[in-house]
């Protein structure tokens, strides 16, 4: 019998597995919190240059300074305002700095903040640009992590892989909390960003090989939960901690609680006989068995790899990436594939990311946006099986169309723009847990792998952009919002000439796709199409 079946008959989602969701469920939500941290520990407050201020004032605030000016305004107003009203003052040297023009360093409110990373370095003005390029950095750690870990996963395991990403991530999710610069705090984020991929992708491979197929589905939603779980969680954290260093350090240090999955967490299976340890893996299999009251003898299972699936393999080396590309139907879908994942992966971060600029209590903000993932990953469950096209373009839409609305809203009103904001996040979110599905239904069997792996990395290279798109506020306040709304509008209208795949069979071949579209193969339901590509998951590019 096949590996799903030995599934069955030993219990699907008994005890031990739901057991082991809850080792794969605890990390997601310091996934989370190191994933959006960055929105606080890299928050700007307002802030004034301190140069011209009389020696021996402690604070702007003595010299009745207003710090509700904006922070993309203090460059030009301290030269506009104090500048030119205390030029006859010498500077304060304690806190000297040589660049933006002001060489006394600049003086920040800590009505919100008592420190962030902006705080501490002076990350403001001409050296704004340097907490986008670091989010970004951030960001490509991912796409590193998932190419490296990825590879060092099928060769030495999933758990071994977890364990040490787990491992890596405390050491140097601490390390961040002490850098001593910038550029250390950078290359230390980068490090753990490479461990997110490490930790989410295998976590989510490890309950998908050891889950049977009716449950796929349901177990992967589980995971995503306790990601926004996680989302929600850190802005009661950082309320209560304000100090970036201590922020970094209480998100970090649990990690180091992990170890004892040394002990709890099992290896797979289906990777035990994928390498011919075949010996290792009944004997795991007996063990789960007897956890789930489905004990088996000695005979009771013969694993077997099915001709079916080495013919299928065979099949699968004769094609590359050229081939989502070499023909003219196939090159449509899957130009607008990549395309749908790309933008989705940057709207998510460029709203997640940059909360600050909606005016709202920050704290709450992030709250609300973590809430409003619950609801949004839940509706595609009920939506998909109606239409995957429609779902897609219905959602990028929502999410388009809130996004630009916020740019005509007054700056008095920021609730409304918030809850734009929140509607937007609300549509690409579910666009986002759509995308993956749609993806393995349009890609035919062959090249399937290929095609989900390019579209993961064009969404991590939206994640890489999202931080730098930013930095078009330097041309309109408003240009961030008018591209993450423009650019899912433009997605919703390249959905419409995607295939419709609900109900149909998969396609096969490449052939199948250019001709007909239909191939015999029976049914398309999610689940067979998480157990087809078990090692694809939409957090994986998070």
């Amino acid at each position: 019998m096949n590996f799903d079946e030995v599934l069955d008959r030993i219990g699907g989602f008994g005890r031990f597995q739901k057991t082991l969701y809850v080792w794969i469920c605890l990390p997601q939500i310091f996934l989370a919190f190191h994933m959006l941290v960055s929105v606080f520990t890299g928050a700007v407050p307002p802030h004034l240059c301190r140069s011209a201020w009389p020696t021996g004032d402690g604070g702007g605030s003595r010299l009745g300074f207003n710090f509700s000016i904006a922070p993309g305004e203090s460059c030009t107003s301290f030269q506009d305002s104090s500048l030119s009203q205390l030029n006859h003052s010498p500077p304060i040297t304690e806190h000297l700095s040589t660049s933006n023009g002001c060489m006394g360093g600049w003086e920040f409110s800590k009505e919100v903040f008592l420190s962030t990373i902006v705080t501490e370095w002076d990350l403001v003005c001409e050296n704004a640009t340097l907490n986008n390029i670091g989010s970004s950095i951030y960001m490509f750690g991912l796409l590193v992590g998932a190419v490296l870990f990825g590879a060092l996963a099928d060769k030495y395991g999933r758990r071994m892989i977890i364990l040490i990403g787990l491992a890596i991530q405390a050491i140097f999710g601490v390390g961040v909390a002490f850098a001593p610069n910038f550029y250390i705090y950078v290359l230390l984020r980068f490090v753990v960003g490479m461990t997110i991929s490490a930790v989410i992708m295998n976590a989510f491979v490890l309950g998908t090989e050891w889950t049977g197929p009716k449950k796929r589905m349901l177990a992967g939603v589980i995971t995503d939960y306790f990601f926004g779980f996680g989302y929600i969680l850190l802005a009661g954290v950082a309320y209560l901690i304000r100090d970036w260093r201590k922020l970094q350090l209480a998100i970090s240090a649990p990690g180091f609680l992990f170890l004892f999955y040394i002990w709890v967490l099992p290896k797979s299976a289906r990777w035990l006989m994928a390498n011919n340890k075949h010996e290792e893996a009944v004997d795991l299999i007996h063990k789960a068995a007897l956890i789930n009251g489905k004990p088996l003898v000695d005979g009771d299972i013969e694993l077997c790899q099915s001709p079916k699936n080495s013919e299928k393999l065979q099949d699968l080396r004769k094609y590359t990436v050229i081939d989502l590309v070499r023909t003219p139907k196939m090159r449509k879908q899957s130009l607008i594939l990549f395309y749908l994942w790309f933008v989705n992966v940057l709207v998510y971060y460029g709203l997640s990311l940059n909360i600050s600029d909606f005016g709202m209590n920050i704290y709450l903000t992030q709250m609300i946006f973590g809430l409003v993932e619950m609801p949004a990953r839940t509706i595609t469950l009920f939506t998909l099986n109606r239409s995957r096209r429609i779902s897609q373009l219905a959602f990028l839409a929502v999410g388009g169309l809130a996004c630009l609305l916020t740019i005509f809203i007054p700056d008095d009103l920021s609730v409304v723009r918030t809850v734009l904001a929140m509607v937007g996040k609300f549509g690409i979110t579910a666009s986002l847990s759509i995308v993956y599905i749609y993806s393995a239904e349009v890609f035919p069997t062959v090249i399937r792998q290929n095609g989900i792996g390019m579209g993961s990395m064009c969404a991590r290279a939206g994640g890489v952009i999202a931080p730098i798109i930013y930095l078009l506020r330097n041309i309109s306040r408003h240009a961030p919002m008018v591209v993450f709304g423009l650019c899912p509008l433009v997605g919703a209208a390249l959905t419409m000439f995607l295939p419709e795949t609900a109900h149909k069979p998969l396609p096969d071949t490449i052939e199948d796709v250019e001709h007909t579209g239909v191939s015999t193969t029976a049914g398309n339901s999610q689940h067979a199409l998480y157990e087809e590509c078990p090692k694809q998951n939409p957090d994986v590019i998070l």
